[in-house]
């Protein structure tokens, strides 16, 4: 997509991010699924560590956005490191309360990678889908692999892309009020397993565009691609809450080990 690069989708979404994709319920289950994994890590032993000492386990977000997970998982008492390519983003981050528990880190998921070592790497909410080139993918993982302790996990959340064969476009109307009209208009190459979309907002005060570029993979080529970094795949779910994944389920949660 001409004109977009890695901090392109969090400039563009971090005014809005919060409104639209708010989900309490679903947050809160995702951080107890990740305070209590980051908590097994360690007790199981997760190999020397380095710097000052941390108040628990210590746990890297990729695409950190808003702090959605990291600001209730700092304060739960994990040693968060957020790590995200939009200065927006972490700006909004920066506002809220509870920020300072966090470290924050301007920076490409597709590396380096701040050096760790961290008990838990998670990349949630189809993040790992924003990196748009096979190479990036797979530096990512190499380097995830490269920052975790020895018994270290890496959890992955997207989707589950559908059969579709053919290029697919359309353009759909998402709300209109006597102010606004939101639209969401997208293109899908499911040969090369590629998405272009973007939301194009108008308002009296102007049209806002907020694009997305993705490039996604099925479970299984995202194993194959794990195992050639070094990680192998310890489990996976249909969600945060453990329901188990099959081959119906839309999405899925998977936790990667050291190989």
């Amino acid at each position: 997509m001409e004109g977009y690069d890695a901090g392109t989708y969090g400039d563009r979404f971090a005014e809005v991010y919060d409104d639209w994709y708010d989900d309490p319920e679903g947050t809160a289950t995702a951080v107890d699924h990740l305070a209590a994994l980051a908590d097994e890590v360690a007790e199981n032993g997760a190999g020397p560590r380095t710097g000052a000492p941390d108040t628990g386990p210590r746990l890297l977000e990729l695409g950190v956005g808003t702090g959605r997970l990291a600001l209730p998982l700092a304060a739960a008492g994990l040693a968060v490191t957020g790590l995200d390519a939009s200065p927006e983003m972490l700006a909004r981050m920066a506002a809220k309360a509870g920020a300072e528990r966090v470290r924050a880190v301007t920076g490409d998921m597709a590396g380096p990678l701040p050096d760790g070592p961290f008990d838990v790497v998670v990349v949630a909410r189809n993040t790992f889908f924003n990196l748009t080139a096979e190479s990036a993918q797979r530096t990512c993982l190499t380097e995830v692999a490269r920052v975790l302790t020895p018994a270290g996990r890496l959890v992955v959340e997207a989707f589950v892309p559908t059969e579709e064969r053919s290029p697919t476009s359309s353009v759909e109307v998402r709300s209109i009020t006597a102010d606004r009209v939101l639209l969401f208009v997208d293109r899908h190459d499911p040969v090369a397993g590629e998405a272009w979309s973007s939301f194009v907002d108008i308002t009296p005060a102007g049209v806002a565009f907020r694009p997305c570029h993705v490039r996604y993979l099925r479970p299984d080529a995202l194993d194959e691609m794990a195992s050639a970094a070094g990680l192998a795949l310890d489990r996976r779910a249909a969600d945060w809450a453990g329901a188990p994944f099959d081959d119906d389920s839309p999405q899925h949660v998977s936790c990667y080990r050291l190989a």
